[in-house]
């Protein structure tokens, strides 16, 4: 457990029975406990958070507190494992509760179930009587002692073929353990004094990876389970570790590891389909090989940290930007990777100042909705801006209806999220009603480290890019819902605050500038 010294210090000590108990003796003995503060580092930066009050014991106040669920995917040899012990011990360090939710199926798996097993009717097959085409749903890449035992994918596989009637349930059936062991600890981070960090080993969404698509539909509707709840709503963040069969493939190894036996080529397979499960959650982050595996672990940290709102000064490298393209004619579906389609409306609300921005993304499909409410604030620094995001329920998110701010125009959009070259894409298609302005725009956004070569080489070659707007003021997404035209090229000059003008013209017409409102777009 870590704690905090009075001089800002942090101390890592292992926690046992006896060491709780004399910390609640010591804290009988001293009824008015000491405060201390998680200092920051001075430097500013993207991303800040103000500075968290604890008490000796680690707790926050209740309307403080943050329960935030993540989910650790990818390929084989991905950093997985390595990725979960460097994320608990970063959190623990600054007093957060960490739980780790383990992968389902290998608990269950474990146990004694082999698919075999689960799809023939016949004796399982031994060393002496075992031929390839007898179980054609096995990972080719398995030996002979693998296809006699227990594996998540070929369980899958199974699962699909005609007769795998037993594996298909068994499989349903591990869905519904993981959600039941994933709300388990979701409950004790709710319960939980502290701010709670839930890591899962996979997710959800996971088992889709190696199911038949109409299997896999016929499953969600047996259940009553939808996309929007089981991916969306579940996970506040999703981190894709590629695997080091792609973009690192000397470091790629089966060794010591009992559970893995692909080659390089189907680890590049089984690396993309895990990621192209996830594709449409709002939060997905591809952590890839661009760098070595020590910066990946931090860029990894580093994710988490941005999304919560954490400062981590320079303790970690910076690394992804937000980057905006400007595309024209878009082409036809078939032209596109896989994709899910969203439906997103944005309502801008009136704020508490001139320096802070509220708004609410309603997010779907097929009628099942997401919702967000998004605050931008200055950091302590008054310099770099951070956002905090909270998910909403209906209720709450009607409630805040009721603070729209009626100089903006409600934006609608059709939103495309797709996954290609490792680079995961949000392209928003926007809709009327809305600003003449806003009409026929269309917005590629992304999140990468690359630049020069590397970044042109990965974005999508079917779309028509016109040009990178990252930065433009045109295409920031709170002025294009203003009522009002906000140029900063007119005579007057515009304040910061919600499009106002200043009494008195400048002498000369200013120079456009990046507005302080130019937000992510959620």
């Amino acid at each position: 457990m870590a704690t905090l010294l009075s001089n800002g210090q942090q101390s890592v000590m292992a926690t046992s029975n006896g060491q709780e108990q004399q910390q609640q003796q010591q804290q009988k003995d001293e009824p008015e406990q000491q405060q201390v503060e998680i200092r920051k580092s001075s430097s500013p930066k993207p991303g800040a958070m103000p500075s968290l009050k604890l008490n000796r014991m680690g707790s926050v106040s209740p309307k403080d507190k943050r329960v935030y669920k993540i989910v650790l995917t990818g390929g084989p040899c991905g950093g997985k494992t390595t990725g979960q012990s460097r994320l608990c011990t970063f959190f623990e360090n600054l007093g957060w509760k960490v739980f780790r939710v383990p992968e389902t199926a290998t608990v269950l798996l474990s146990g004694g179930v082999k698919f075999s097993d689960l799809t023939e009717k016949e004796d399982p097959p031994t060393p002496t009587t075992f031929v390839y085409k007898d179980l054609p749903f096995a990972a080719p890449e398995h030996s002979l002692i693998d296809l006699t035992a227990s594996c998540p994918r070929c369980l899958a596989k199974a699962a699909s073929r005609p007769n795998g009637s037993e594996a298909y349930k068994f499989q349903e059936n591990l869905i519904r353990t993981m959600v039941q062991i994933e709300n388990t600890y979701f409950e004790l981070g709710n319960s939980s004094n502290r701010n709670c960090l839930i890591i899962c080993d996979r997710g959800v969404m996971d088992a889709s990876a190696y199911i038949s698509k109409d299997k896999w539909e016929k499953m969600m509707a047996g259940n009553k389970w939808n996309p929007v709840e089981m991916r969306d709503n579940r996970y506040n963040q999703i981190l894709h570790l590629v695997s080091a069969a792609n973009g690192a493939e000397d470091f790629y190894s089966t060794e010591d590891h009992a559970c893995r036996s692909e080659g390089v080529d189907l680890a590049r397979e089984l690396d993309y389909k895990s990621a192209a499960a996830w594709v449409g959650h709002p939060y997905f982050d591809v952590i890839d090989n661009s760098t070595n595996f020590e910066s990946k672990m931090n860029r990894m940290i580093e994710s988490v940290c941005q999304k919560l709102g954490i400062d981590v000064g320079d303790r970690l490298q910076a690394t992804s930007r937000k980057l905006k393209y400007l595309v024209a004619l878009l082409p036809p579906d078939s032209e596109f990777p896989p994709f899910a389609d969203f439906d997103v409306v944005h309502h801008y609300l009136q704020s508490a100042g001139p320096k802070v921005q509220a708004r609410l993304r309603k997010r779907g499909q097929k009628n099942h909705w997401s919702y967000i409410h998004t605050q931008r604030r200055p950091n302590v620094h008054g310099q770099a801006r951070i956002e905090v995001k909270t998910q909403l329920t209906h209720r709450d998110y009607m409630n805040l209806l009721a603070q729209r701010d009626d100089a903006h125009f409600t934006i609608y959009k059709k939103r495309r999220c797709f996954l290609i070259n490792n680079q995961y894409f949000q392209l928003d298609i926007y809709k009327e009603p809305g600003h003449p302005r806003c009409k026929g725009l269309v917005l590629l956004e992304t999140y990468s480290s690359l630049t020069g070569d590397a970044l042109k080489n990965c974005m999508p070659k079917f779309l028509n890019i016109v040009k990178e707007v990252t930065g433009d003021p045109d295409y920031s997404m709170f002025n294009l819902s203003l009522k009002e035209d906000w140029s900063t090229t007119k005579k007057f000059c515009r304040s910061a605050t919600h499009g106002k003008q200043d009494d008195q013209p400048p002498e000369q017409p200013p120079k456009k500038q990046y507005h302080p409102y130019d937000e992510n777009s959620d």
